[in-house]
C-alpha cells in the first residue's frame, strides 16, 4: 500500500510525523514524503527540514494520501499544481484524510464540500467557506475522508486508519510499539478547556505568525 505525505516549507512537523510513525508500521506500507520539487522543506519554526523524496508527479495514485498542515497550506489552497494533484490522487485513493490545516487544501481542493470536517481550532470557521460543517473533535471519519484536529490528533487518526485498513489488533499493535499512551501534565489540550490565557497566548502567536508571512510574501 502506497501512503504520499506531501511536504511544503511552512509544514508543521509533528503532523506529517505523528503520523508517518503510525503508519509506517503497517504490514506492507510503504510511505513516501512528496513534494511539488524533491528536497528539504523548512518547517514553521524554520529550525528544522524534511525531506521529500519524490515530485509529486512520480506518485499520481497513491492507496492513502495525508495532508499535514502548517502555515504553508495558506499558498496551497490556492494553487493549482497541488490542488489538481489531490483531485487526481482522491479520485482514486482508498483513504484521503488531512492533519490540522491540512484539511483546508482538501477543502480548496472541493473534496470536503457537503461534508462533515475538522482542522485546527482557530481554522474551523474556513471550512465553512467551503461547503464543510466544521466540527469540534479530534478526527472525523466520512466515508473515505478523515480529517484530524490540530497536530497531535494526526496520531489518533492514523491510529484510526490503521485500524480501518489493517484491523484493530495491528493497530491496538502499533499503538503500544510506539508506546502512545498520553498523560499530558495539564488538561488544556483544546479551546473547551483551555483557560483564557492560554487561548490568548496561541492567538497572538498566530497572529504574529500570520503577519509574517504576509511580509515574506
Amino acid at each position: 500500500m502506497k501512503i504520499a505525505i506531501p511536504l511544503f516549507d511552512g509544514i508543521t512537523a509533528l503532523d506529517a510525523i505523528g503520523p508517518y510513525e503510525v503508519l509506517s508500521r503497517l504490514p506492507g506500507a510503504e510511505v513516501t514524503f512528496v513534494a511539488a520539487e524533491p528536497g528539504p522543506k523548512r518547517t514553521d519554526t524554520r529550525a528544522l527540514a524534511l525531506t521529500a523524496d519524490v515530485a509529486l508527479t512520480d506518485l499520481p495514485h497513491p492507496e492513502v494520501l495525508v495532508f499535514p498542515g502548517g502555515y504553508g497550506t495558506r499558498a496551497l489552497m490556492h494553487d493549482p499544481e497541488m490542488l489538481d494533484w489531490v483531485r487526481g490522487v482522491h479520485s482514486s485513493s482508498q483513504w484521503t484524510t488531512s492533519v490540522c490545516t491540512g484539511a483546508l487544501v482538501l477543502a480548496g481542493a472541493g473534496i470536503l464540500e457537503g461534508l462533515e470536517a475538522t482542522t485546527y481550532w482557530l481554522e474551523l470557521e474556513t471550512l465553512r467557506r467551503y461547503g464543510a460543517t466544521p466540527v469540534q473533535g479530534r478526527f472525523v471519519e466520512q466515508g473515505k475522508v478523515i480529517t484530524a484536529a490540530g497536530v497531535s490528533a494526526g496520531i489518533d487518526m492514523a491510529l484510526l486508519l490503521a485500524s480501518r485498513i489493517a484491523g484493530d489488533t495491528v493497530a491496538q499493535a502499533i499503538q503500544l510499539g510506539i508506546e502512545y499512551d498520553p498523560q499530558p501534565p495539564f488538561d488544556a489540550g483544546s479551546p473547551a478547556k483551555a483557560p483564557a490565557e492560554a487561548q490568548a497566548l496561541v492567538r497572538a502567536a498566530q497572529r504574529a505568525e500570520a503577519e509574517a508571512e504576509t511580509v515574506a510574501g
